[in-house]
């Protein structure tokens, strides 16, 4: 069996988002979770909030909101949208 595995290629990550996506990175559907660019945003989410944005070639992007920082996250899988946010919100609430 292989697991997805997190691309750690940046020194700063928004806080908490780590274990989330390492919790994630454990089911077989997911291929590669890589961590990206990090912007301010006028808006402010209270706690750490993980949408899924748009479809990519090989999977999906997601931007991670906590405050008011934001974090593009791409996810390499073959899952669904659908079945993709089913599983970040079970890994979020863990």
């Amino acid at each position: 069996m292989i697991l997805g595995r997190v691309v750690l290629n940046h020194s700063t990550h928004i806080e908490g988002l780590i274990p989330i996506l390492q919790k994630l990175a454990l089911n077989i559907n997911i291929k590669t979770i890589t961590p990206a660019i990090i912007s301010r945003v006028r808006g402010r989410s209270s706690g750490l909030v993980i949408r899924i944005s748009v479809k990519t070639i090989n999977g999906y992007k997601a931007i991670a909101r906590k405050g008011k920082t934001a974090q593009e996250v791409f996810i390499s899988t073959d899952l669904s949208k659908n079945e993709l946010k089913k599983l970040l919100d079970t890994c979020s609430s863990c």
